[in-house]
Parts: structure tokens; sequence; C-alpha cells
């Protein structure tokens, strides 16, 4: 019989024909994301949990005993919506998506620092608005991008990839703070200098872009005091995870002006964005479109494919997390 897998959001139309075709598939019409007792139920009927960054999978939600479930396969890179912790002791493999959203997770880090420093989503809405008188010498007139310092605090592949397209494409120096040493090639090409803290790079940078992975590990890494260590002119763009940023502390730096403004893709209690953030117009706000790519959700979508398909066939699984 083909393992039985439920996909707990609608995913692009190729992957679920492949999926469709090779397993027992249950997929999500609706696109409701399941609630926690349907996340419970599901480990109980299906094979494998196919899962996304919408979803929540916390302890709570595994089954006390055994479950039927043996594997979760993740849509994305980032696994900290997942209780890995759980699924071990329960022996359920995790896997993610790493490598195939590199690059657009990357371009979207850019864009949203170009948007902030240059004031484009303010000057839409002004123009849309009705609001524009026409040109003039003050008007808009926001910060330069090229020839700044770029703080990256994680310089794994994407902070590696945002660290390439500002060097090359805008002659930015790059700074980044990393937990462990890098020193290769890349890093190198780049002139990049590797910061002893977070502090440090902080201090230093124009624009911080962050590109380190969620969870408790990094839960509020910047927060009051780290955004008082930035330049009051310096912008912090963040595409990594909400839970990386102490969201309450950031509205109060950007309500006081104590930094210029933010570039936010992700947020700490998706979809729910607070009104307070809404309101500013230092901010340039998305939701959640790093990966948003047809090419790359696909792709995406076929590394789980060949996840799974070594899983059930017994052979080593390429994207194993836990």
């Amino acid at each position: 019989m083909k393992p039985r897998l439920i996909v707990t959001r609608r995913w692009p139309a190729p992957v679920e024909a492949i999926l469709a075709e090779r397993f027992d598939t249950t997929l999500n019409a609706s696109d409701t994301p399941l609630s926690p007792a349907a996340m419970t139920s599901a480990f109980a009927h299906f094979d494998a949990i196919l899962a996304t960054v919408s979803d929540r999978l916390p302890v709570a939600v595994f089954p006390k005993n055994t479950a039927r479930t043996r594997i979760i396969a993740n849509f994305g890179v980032g696994f900290s919506h997942i209780d890995v912790a759980a699924a071990r002791d329960r022996d359920i493999v995790v896997t993610n998506t790493p490598g195939v959203l590199t690059d657009c997770t990357a371009d979207l880090a850019l864009s949203l620092l170009l948007a902030v420093a240059r004031r484009t989503g303010e000057g839409e809405r002004q123009l849309r608005a009705g609001e524009w008188r026409g040109w003039s010498p003050t008007h808009m007139a926001g910060a330069k991008v090229s020839g700044k310092t770029l703080g990256i605090v994680g310089m794994g592949r994407i902070g590696k990839a945002t660290a390439r397209r500002a060097h090359f494409g805008f002659g930015m120096k790059i700074v980044f703070f990393n937990r462990s040493p890098v020193d290769d090639d890349e890093t190198r090409a780049m002139a990049a200098v590797q910061m002893p803290t977070l502090e440090d790079v902080l201090a230093t940078s124009d624009f911080v872009s962050l590109h380190c992975p969620g969870g408790a590990g990094n839960r509020h890494l910047i927060n009051a005091r780290s955004l008082r260590s930035m330049k009051s002119d310096a912008f912090l763009i963040n595409t990594a995870r909400g839970d990386v940023v102490d969201q309450d502390a950031l509205i109060g730096a950007l309500e006081r002006r104590e930094i210029a403004g933010a570039g936010l893709d992700v947020f700490a209690d998706e979809p729910a964005v607070p009104e307070a953030l809404k309101r500013l117009e230092n901010v340039v706000l998305l939701p959640h479109l790093g990966s948003a790519t047809e090419e790359t959700r696909v792709a995406m979508g076929m590394k789980v494919v060949e996840n799974l398909t070594a899983f059930f066939e017994g052979r080593p699984v390429p994207d194993r997390v836990a």
C-alpha cells in the first residue's frame, strides 16, 4: 500500500499532482490551517505530515503514546515551529528544504532594504492617495544605500547571498556576526569582516539584516538593549523569523525614532501584525514573501518529495534535521 500522507496547506499544483500520484495523499483544498486537535488527529491517521511554517507543532499536539506518523516533511528551511525534541522522542523524522529558497529570500531582503531606505512604500501610498504635489528638492528624501555598511546576523546560505548582492551590486562594506567562525572563499571575496559580538555589528552598521534561525536559542536576540546599540540613522531588516525580534521593543524604537526604520517580512504571531506597526511610516511590511516565487515554491515542494521518497524507500534522507 502507498504511504498515507496529509498536506496541511495548499501547495503548488505541480507538486500536489506528484504527491497524489506517488502517495495516498490528502490535500487541503480549502487552504485552512489545521487546528491543534486536527494536527493531533493527523498523527494517528497518517504516515507523514507535510507541514509549513504556518503550522504550530509544539509538544502538546504530539500524541502521548505511539504515533502512526513516521516523518514530518517541512515545506521550508526553518523548523522552529516544530518541537523537534518531541518528534525525536517518538522516533519521528523531521526534514526541511534548504538551498532552493536562498536566492529569492536574499532578493527580498535587498528589496526591503531598498524600499525602507528610499521610502518607496511611503511614496507609493502618497501617490495613490492623490497627495503628491509634484517634484521638489526636499520631497521624501531617503537614505543612500550604495557604499554603506551592511551588517549580517547569521552568515549562512541566505546571509551570504544577501551580502554578496549588497557588496557586488551596491558596493556595500560587509560586517557580520555568527556564533561559529566563518572564513571561506565567499566571505574573503567580499572582504567581509566577522566581528566578535552582535553589539559590534549593530554599532557599526548602517543596515542590519537578520538571517539566523528562529526558536528558543535566538528568541528576542534583537531586543531593547540591542536596538539601543544601533545607530540612530540605521535600518533593521528581518527575513528570518519573527521571534528573533522583540516586536514591542522594535515598535518603541521606531516610534521614538531611535533607529531610522525597518523592513519586515516576518512577525512574532503570524498572520497577526500589531496595529502599532501598521501605523508607522518608517517601516515596510510584507506578508512573509521571502520564498514566494513560483519557481522557488515548486522547488521547495520537490525537495519534500525527494525526502519522502528516500524515507519510504529506506534510503538516507537528504535533508533530515531530526
